[in-house]
């Protein structure tokens, strides 16, 4: 009988002792612990939970969103921290921040773990709130409600509102720039171009009237253009040469305008008629004769000739070189036109 005790008894043992661990390693535990389980009002603590489930389960622990019960406030709740430990186990650790604002003793009720079909409820902890201790026999230590301070001015507070404004503003030239350049026809990225040298009025003038009579337009039935022509260059050069606004006013107004200058009244007559012939050409349809075609690029040319700037007088030789030259110019014109 004793042979049997001494092989049976460690073997009974063992078995126990795996029974008792498999049990124990299907039990999922829920333990609460507190910091301080007495505060005084307005004060915090932290309530720790510590959940011990196996690895493979999913265990919901029931946490109130903002009151434990009635006069404890939750204020925050941590991130679970998730520790494997031996046996296929695992240790799930939170914290839960609360307070409360009236004195009492609380019997802080248990958290809840939801394993699959089971309820699960931790212990229960106490907590002691208390009012402030005041010694109403000496109420000259009270002290009175203090002013609410203002907070320190923080640039940094402010960058959001300054970038924007910023952002903004940019956004507001770069539109303006875009929508001036683009009602002026120019390209959106400017760029610097080396200006060609303008010339002088009586040259520019007179490589117009060139041009004019190169293209022949009255000959291709282009009386009104023709005419067009030989009046805008004449208008510009009135503009460059004397300052007078000829791109702004009338045939009548321009010629009342210059019969007083000096310069003009030797070849008045000849700017007359063609300013004049020109308005019965673009306004009444007039188409002239072959003949006026040609005297009026004819007078064009005499009238920017006789009003071109004169030559100082110390340089007498050259004086009368350019003269000659005139003259030889103008009978070549002359040539030219009637051919």
């Amino acid at each position: 009988m004793n042979w049997k005790k001494k092989i049976l008894g460690p073997f009974l043992i063992a078995f126990i002792w795996g029974v008792a661990n498999s049990v124990l390693a299907q039990q999922t535990l829920l333990d609460v612990k507190i910091d301080s389980a007495a505060i005084l009002i307005g004060e915090q603590t932290k309530l720790h939970l510590t959940l011990t489930a196996d690895q493979n389960k999913k265990i919901h622990v029931l946490i109130p969103g903002d009151t434990l019960m009635r006069g404890v406030e939750v204020l925050e709740c941590s991130t679970p921290d998730t520790t494997l430990i031996e046996n296929n186990r695992m240790l799930v650790r939170q914290d839960i921040l609360i307070t409360s604002f009236d004195s009492c003793l609380y019997l802080l009720p248990p958290i809840l773990a939801i394993d699959g079909q089971d309820t699960i409820s931790s212990n229960q902890v106490a907590l002691k709130v208390s009012t402030i201790p005041v010694d109403v026999n000496q109420p000259e230590k009270f002290a009175d409600i203090k002013n609410i301070w203002k907070p320190p001015f923080v640039w940094s507070d402010y960058y959001p509102w300054i970038i924007g404004i910023l952002l903004v503003v940019v956004a507001m030239i770069i539109a303006y720039y875009v929508i001036k350049r683009i009602r002026e026809r120019k390209s959106l990225i400017p760029f610097t171009q080396p200006e060609k040298p303008k010339l002088p009025p009586y040259e520019q003038a007179i490589k117009e009237l060139d041009e004019i009579k190169q293209l022949k337009l009255w000959q291709q039935g282009k009386e009104k253009e023709y005419f067009t022509s030989i009046t805008d260059t004449l208008r510009r050069y009135l503009v460059d040469r004397f300052g007078v606004n000829a791109m702004e006013k009338t045939s009548a107004e321009i010629l009342d305008r210059v019969k007083s200058v000096d310069e003009i009244v030797p070849a008045y007559d000849k700017l007359e008629q063609v300013l004049k012939l020109a308005d019965y050409v673009k306004f009444a349809k007039f188409r002239p004769l072959p003949d006026e075609n040609d005297l009026s690029l004819m007078n064009a040319y005499f009238f920017v000739n006789q009003t071109k700037p004169v030559v100082p007088s110390s340089e007498a030789e050259s004086e009368e070189k350019a003269v000659e030259a005139d003259k030889k110019t103008s009978t070549n014109e002359l040539k030219m036109v009637k051919k």
